[in-house]
Order: C-alpha cells, then sequence, then structure tokens
C-alpha cells in the first residue's frame, strides 16, 4: 500500500512537471508561434502560429508570444535635407499593431520581439522613408505643401509596413523647421500682426470721428429747430410768462417826499 501511495505521488509530480514545462497558455492580446529548434523542418516552415492552450516539447521547441496590441514608438531625433539642401529635423511618433496572423511572417524574418524590432530594426527604415519624400520638395513647397508632404509620408509608411507584417495606426513627424525658416516665420507673423493691430486702431479712429461728426450734425440741426422757433410773438410770451410784475429800475430812483423831522 504504502509503495502505491508513492508511485501514485511520483505520477502526480511527473505530471505536474510536465504540465508547468511543456505547456505555455497564449494570453487574450497576443498571438503564439512554435517554433521548432532541431529537426527536418528548422528554417522557413519552423514556425507555426497557436493559440489557447499550447503543448510542445521545451527541449526542441520554444513558445514566442506577440502584442497584437497597439504598439507606440518615440524615436530619437534625426536631420533630413530637402531638396533645394536646407536641414530639416524630424522627431518622429509611431503606433502600429501586428496585422492577425501576421506573427510568424514577422519571427521568420526578424527573428525578434516585438519591442526589439520597434525601438531597432524599423528605425533605417522610418528614415529611409523620410529621406524619399523630403527630396521631392524645396523647402518653401513643404511649408506650403505640408499637408501633401505629410500625406506622401503616410501612404509609404503604410505600404512598407503593411509588406512587414503591421498595420499603421497613427504617424507623428514632429517636423522642426530650419532657424532661419522659423525666424522668418516669425516676423512675418509679428508683421501680419502689427497691421492687423494697426487696422483695428485705424477703424476705432475711425468710428470715434463718426461719433463726433453725427453729434455735431444733431446739435447743428437742433440748433436750427430752435432758431426757426424763435418768433417774435414766442419772445413775447416768453417775456410775459417769467415777469414778475415789477418795473425794471436803472440807477437811483426819484424821491418824492422828503423826510419829515
Amino acid at each position: 500500500m504504502k509503495k502505491n501511495m508513492i508511485a501514485l505521488g511520483a505520477t502526480l509530480f511527473v505530471a505536474l512537471m510536465v504540465w508547468v514545462c511543456c505547456t505555455e497558455r497564449i494570453d487574450a492580446g497576443y498571438e503564439g508561434i512554435k517554433v521548432k529548434l532541431y529537426g527536418s523542418d528548422k528554417g522557413v516552415q519552423d514556425v507555426s502560429l497557436v493559440t489557447g492552450r499550447v503543448w510542445y516539447n521545451p527541449i526542441t521547441e520554444s513558445i514566442y508570444e506577440f502584442p497584437t496590441y497597439v504598439q507606440t514608438a518615440n524615436y530619437d531625433k534625426f536631420t533630413v535635407n530637402a531638396k533645394d539642401g536646407s536641414v530639416f529635423t524630424v522627431d518622429p511618433t509611431i503606433s502600429l499593431r501586428v496585422s492577425p496572423g501576421s506573427t510568424p511572417k514577422i519571427f521568420i524574418k526578424y527573428r525578434k520581439q516585438i519591442e526589439e524590432i520597434l525601438s531597432n530594426t524599423l528605425v533605417n527604415h522610418i528614415k529611409d522613408v523620410y529621406r524619399i519624400e523630403f527630396n521631392k520638395y524645396t523647402t518653401d513647397s513643404i511649408i506650403s505643401k505640408r499637408e501633401k508632404f505629410e500625406e506622401g509620408v503616410q501612404l509609404k509608411m503604410i505600404a512598407f509596413l503593411e509588406k512587414e507584417g503591421f498595420y499603421l495606426e497613427q504617424l507623428t513627424s514632429g517636423i522642426q523647421y530650419p532657424e532661419a525658416i522659423t525666424q522668418a516665420i516669425n516676423a512675418k507673423n509679428a508683421a501680419i500682426q502689427k497691421a492687423q493691430q494697426a487696422e483695428n486702431e485705424l477703424k476705432v479712429v475711425e468710428a470715434d470721428a463718426k461719433k463726433m461728426i453725427v453729434q455735431a450734425e444733431a446739435e447743428a440741426r437742433a440748433n436750427e429747430l430752435r432758431q426757426s422757433t424763435l418768433s417774435p410773438l414766442l419772445i413775447q410770451q416768453q417775456f410775459i410768462e417769467k415777469w414778475d410784475g415789477s418795473t425794471p429800475l436803472y440807477g437811483n430812483s426819484p424821491v418824492i417826499f422828503k423826510e419829515l423831522k
């Protein structure tokens, strides 16, 4: 009986070790791949897409997980020349995700995890896309046709990433103009603001002048109306209405009776 219990315990222990060491669960938001390390299938055909709970031989096989949710990478700044030689600075940020079912394709080509692919491998490709697009534009045309330029970069990036097994979610170029161009733009904006301020001040002056003219015209019109209504009879009537019945005296009044002592 004791031997049977020991054998059962050993069996359970071995089963547990097999379960722990020889299975892997692919979590939601990830795609799994099983990679054969040895044998006749090693090479191009040594990677297969797997999901859920996966059984594998840890000696001859490995399991890798690739996230399928959106990944964002902020790259270091780099400089690019325009068609006329001006130097622009690009500070790109890219958000992308693995296209469904593309994990084996990505792993076969790069043999790296997604984080390393984003942070290292894709950098040179992104720089090449910007160099190609910048070379089509002069400095002035980049400024005046910025939207078209950005659209060209987006289309090239989408085509490249789709070929590599990725889907582009968002791309921010973070373009910084050359210092001379920045100063020229600032000077132009300052001149526009100054001209706008002068125009606003002129409108205020014109409005005040019109207001004074209207007031003067109204006052002149009122005087004309007062003068036209002051007839002799009206003046006489206003005099009578204001008279208190006393005769106005000028100088000393005459003495009629002498004072009796």
